[in-house]
């Protein structure tokens, strides 16, 4: 299933994506997270920032990732937001919504990204 046309991207939210791995980057069909902020999910430029999401727990001791339990954003095991492996996609690549990070969670990701990212 895909993205119904026409609804809006959020920060925050997972979908189903397929990457194309290439070397260390993830690929296949997984769970991804929405990082970029809603002003620009709304804007004319149909593009926005994943991260990763992978069931590799031993990855949620990498500085700034964020480990999720079974169950948050309707996920169906305990996962961990890779925030080191930002794509940029085209939103009509996005397949069907799984669920919404709460709040407390999207901060824990946007302070990893700044560590990531750097000031």
């Amino acid at each position: 299933m895909v993205r119904p046309v026409g609804q809006v991207v959020r920060r925050g939210e997972v979908y189903w994506f397929t990457f194309v791995g290439d070397g260390s980057a993830p690929g296949g069909r997984r769970p991804a997270l929405v990082v970029q902020h809603d002003r620009f999910n709304r804007s004319a430029i149909k593009t926005t920032v994943l991260a990763s999401i992978t069931s590799n727990l031993r990855l949620a001791d990498m500085p700034g990732n964020v480990r999720l339990k079974k169950g948050e954003a309707n996920l169906t095991k305990a996962c961990v937001v890779n925030v080191s492996q930002l794509h940029t996609v085209d939103q009509s690549k996005l397949h069907s919504p799984i669920g919404t990070l709460s709040d407390a969670r999207i901060k824990q990701v946007r302070d990893g990204l700044a560590l990531v990212l750097g000031p």
